[in-house]
Parts: C-alpha cells; structure tokens; sequence
C-alpha cells in the first residue's frame, strides 16, 4: 500500500486524521454481539490482526508511545508509575498525577526525550486532545503544551494557557463523562474543527474492568457504550469527510487479565533482607499492575543480584527481565533501571468463562479488586489491542504482519506529509 495512491480524489481537500483510543479493550472481545460498529467498521478498514502493546502495557507509556513513535527507552517515561532520583534517594512516582512533569523535569531535565506528533505539527493544522483517562496519560500526549489538551483535571490550549471558560472539558470519570467527551469531540473536533490531528481518548471499557470482572454484565454493558461512542465518530468522520480528506484511525492500547492474586514486592523484598536497601532509597519497585520495574543504585544492584535467584524461584515470578531482556522490549539501559518482573500466570477461569489469571503488584495506592481486570505485563491478552485504519480510497483487507503501537505516529504523519526524525515505528501506509 502507498499513502501517494490513497488520495487521487481527492487532491484539493485538507488532510485530517481523527483517532479515537479505546482504552483496554481486548482485540479478543471484538465480535458482531459485543461490538456491532467496530466490527462493522472493520469490514470497511484496514484491520491488523497482530497489533501489539508497548511493555510496560499500560496506558501513560502507551500514551507516550503513540505520540512519539517510540518505544519507552527512548522517550524516557518508562511505565504508569517510575522510579525517579530525587533528594538524593530512588523513589517511586505515579505518572498519572497531574503534578508528575514537573518532578520528571527535576530528575531528568525534561519530560519526554523525543518529539511528539503535537510538535510536529504546531506550525502544520496543530493537534487536539480530548481524554477522559488519568491526567498523566492525557498529558503525556503533549507534555509541553505545542497543541491543545482537554481534560477534567485542567485543559490548556497551545503555550500552556489554562482554559477554564466552556472549552474546559469538565467532564466525571466514567461512562457518562466519556460520552459527554465523544459529543463535544464530535461537535468541536470533527465536524466543526480544523486541526490537522484530532485525538478522543476514553476511558473504558479499562475503567470498569479495573472494578469488574472481564466478561461480566458491567463489563459487556461498558464495551457496548463505547462502541456507540465509536459509532458516534465514525458517522460525523463520514460527514466531514464532505470538507476534508480524512484518515480514521480506530485502535487501543492495552487488553486486560484477570486478577488471580497479588503481593506487595517492596514488601517482600524487605521481609527478605533487602529491608536495609528499600528503606534507604537504594531500591525501589515501580508496581505496573501484572509486572514490575525495579530500580537501584549501584550497591542496590548489588544486593539484587545477590539475591536474584531466590526472588526468580517465588510463585508469583513469571520471569526476570534482565537489561538484555528490557532492552528488547523497547525499555533500553538507563542508569537506575535495573530489572523488570513478568508476574506469573495462574491457570484458571473465571465466572464468566474467561481463561487465566495473573497475579499482580501492589503498590500501595488502591486496594486490590481481585478477580477484576489488570494489565502491564507480557500476557497474551493484555498485550493484544486492536488497530483499524480507515480511508475510503483503500480497500478493506485483514493485516497479518505485526504492528505496534509505535507505529502510529509514523502512519499518521507520513499521510498528512510531514517529514519527521526517525522513530522506533514505521507508517502502515506503504
């Protein structure tokens, strides 16, 4: 396929590209019953059948990954929570607080290392966000303000203004708040807006899984909303494909697993003579729901490699991510980063038929909804979200190659032309 042949009719129309991210949603629970539109949308896109999640998978570095068209190692925030060296000790911060840029900034000397699609096109139709999802992963779209970001927690237009009149996106967390967010982005973005990207980002069906289970009547309930909100898009998208070229971009960013145990690792590790070192700030461990980033100073590697083997033969260790390991995951050297744990499996099925469960890190914040939905690790499901493009010059058909989620800013710059510095991913359009 070639962008340069998808565009013959139309040649004097503006380009766009709207997408929409389902937050959470399985590839695995698309069908005809569940999902009537998406699937429907399907028949009519590019559909890619191995589209892959970003490890961590979680939703900041997802974030940060589909704005930069890299890979965690290179645009720096490494999961939805980070071990950062601060006063002069390793700590753990949530990437989700709306105050988390400021003391990544500290720590690093910037927020994201690599440019975002928001800067790239600042000067070329600029971008608009409207996100429903934590505040850290709303702004790590565009940490530094080069476009336009609404959400609940504060909503600021190009160079950091805070907008606080109607175009503040003063929405609540949850269903209702992300149909609300769908019909202004429809209104505003779609129909009455001219931005070259336009993002709508919801909250569920991930929201409700982390308090219900996968394949309960409130999860399938919640998957039925947001495919009418899809819908919602794909109609105005095919209005305003009247007054301008569109590409429809339709993916998410993680699926989900079921909760089947958890442990607090810090813990853990304390209660197993590490308790010296995780008190002093020479260990800490960034919990990323079904695994786990481990940070330390030199002497904290130390002691974790004098106790590797005993942590590698726990129950609830699935495997040890070296620096190797990491790094082919996409989470290359940084100075504290020192191993990452894949949580084990469980072999189980739940109540409503769904297969396997995981154990998960606690870390403190929230209380553990056990047999709810989690996600982070290398699991087969949570790290198989689905991607659809679409674009009525091309022809639908079924990709069997795998895709990324570092591909999509590749994708969407080279189909409004805009040249751009190398990046982890590659467009689908050629």
């Amino acid at each position: 396929m070639d962008i340069n042949k998808m565009n013959t009719n139309n040649q004097s129309l503006p380009k766009r590209v709207i997408l929409v991210v389902c937050d959470g949603l399985g590839f695995e629970w698309l069908s005809p019953e569940r999902a009537p539109a998406l699937t429907e949308l399907s028949t009519k896109s590019l559909s890619f059948q191995q589209h892959q999640a970003v490890f961590p998978s979680v939703t900041r570095v997802s974030s940060a990954s589909i704005a930069t068209g890299c890979y965690p190692g290179k645009h720096g925030l490494h999961g939805n929570q980070m071990g950062l060296y601060l006063d002069e000790r390793l700590q753990v911060f949530n990437a989700g607080d709306v105050g988390f840029r400021d003391l990544m900034r500290s720590a690093t000397g910037t927020t994201l290392q690599t440019k975002t699609l928001a800067q790239y096109l600042v000067n070329a139709g600029g971008q608009v966000v409207y996100s429903n999802v934590s505040p850290g992963a709303a702004y790590f779209l565009d940490p530094e303000h080069f476009g336009h970001v609404h959400h609940r927690s504060g909503s600021f237009a190009s160079g950091g203004e805070k907008m606080t009149d109607h175009r503040h996106l003063n929405v609540s967390h949850d269903l209702a708040g992300d149909l609300e967010a769908t019909t202004r982005f429809c209104k505003d973005v779609v129909l009455d807006g001219q931005c070259s990207l336009g993002i709508l980002w919801l909250a569920n069906p991930d929201l409700t899984l982390h308090y219900q289970q996968p394949g309960s009547e409130e999860h399938l309930d919640a998957l039925s909303a947001t495919d009418v909100m899809v819908d919602m898009v794909s109609k105005a998208v095919q209005a305003a494909r009247n007054e301008a070229e569109i590409l429809f971009v339709i993916t998410s960013d993680h699926g989900h697993e079921v909760i089947g145990d958890s442990i607090h690792i810090s813990q853990w590790l304390a209660a197993n003579g590490l308790s010296h070192e995780i008190q002093a700030g020479d260990i800490c461990v960034a919990g990323q729901g079904t695994s786990a980033l481990l940070y330390a100073t030199e002497h904290g590697k130390a002691r974790l490699t004098e106790n590797l083997e005993h942590i590698k033969q726990q129950v609830w260790v699935a495997a040890i991510l070296d620096a190797e390991q990491l790094a082919q995951l996409g989470l290359s050297e940084s100075r504290h980063l020192a191993m990452g744990i894949d949580m084990a499996r469980i072999d189980t099925v739940n109540a409503h038929g769904v297969s396997g469960a995981r154990w998960m890190v606690e870390d403190g914040e929230k209380s553990v909804a056990m047999h709810c939905g989690q996600h982070g690790g290398l699991g087969p499901q949570e790290t198989h979200p689905f991607l659809l493009i679409n674009h009525p010059a091309h022809a639908a058909a079924t990709i069997a190659q795998p895709t990324s989620l570092v591909d999509i800013a590749p994708t969407i710059l080279d189909f409004l032309n805009i040249p751009h510095e190398a990046m982890d991913g590659r467009s689908l359009l050629k």
